[in-house]
């Protein structure tokens, strides 16, 4: 069982590894129903990560029904209740990037999802088959709802990951800690944590 406090276990992190930062959107930056406070907290961190290779970001943005009650199954009663947070009654720039993320695109590339996991869009898969990537930085929010679908997404395909202990950022402290130990102590074999600065230190 890895430490706490191991990091790159496998060394160093390869030229073609991919950073995937999860739906950094100001809809969750902003003061909703959906906001995550931690999320001005971590951005520096985001930042840094992006800004050691732009051209290797793909960032995601989860995209909301376009009305109330869209969907199917669950997710029709999910939208039901976050009525306001529908396309037709949100501001057009709430899904977007917030604005210190933004810039990057370009080269950045950007994806929309309908669901937490980014995996069931085709476009990801080949966009990684493209760059014969091997290797996945994860970042983002939230740490325990769509961070951990592209996580456990990412673990079953055999991509390596490393999440950004501190490029993560979740409305509930405890469900963001107790996500952080899974994927050290529970998924250790597949799954590394390190700090943004280890991170960019070692991803040439």
């Amino acid at each position: 069982m890895p430490k706490d406090d191991e990091e790159l276990t496998r060394g160093p992190l390869p030229k073609n590894a991919v950073h995937l930062c999860v739906d950094m959107q100001n809809i969750f930056a902003r003061d909703t129903p959906w906001h995550t406070p931690w999320m001005g907290r971590v951005l520096p961190e985001v930042v840094r990560v992006v800004g050691a290779h732009p051209e290797r970001t793909i960032f995601t943005r989860f995209i909301p029904a376009e009305r109330p009650g869209e969907g199917v199954g669950t997710w029709k009663t999910y939208y039901e209740k976050w009525a306001d947070l529908t396309l037709e009654r949100l501001e057009p720039d709430m899904v977007e990037l917030v604005p210190e993320l933004a810039r990057f695109v370009p080269p950045a590339t950007v994806l929309d999802k309908k669901v937490y996991s980014p995996w069931f869009q085709p476009a990801l898969t080949q966009e990684l088959q493209r760059r014969r990537t091997d290797t996945l930085i994860v970042t983002g929010g939230e740490t325990d709802v769509c961070v951990l679908a592209a996580v456990l997404g990412a673990v079953d395909r055999g991509y390596r990951v490393v999440v950004g202990k501190d490029c993560l950022c979740s409305s509930s402290d405890t469900a963001h800690d107790a996500s952080i130990t899974l994927y050290q102590r529970r998924y250790g074999q597949q799954v590394e944590v390190a700090t943004a600065a280890t991170i960019v230190a070692n991803w040439p």
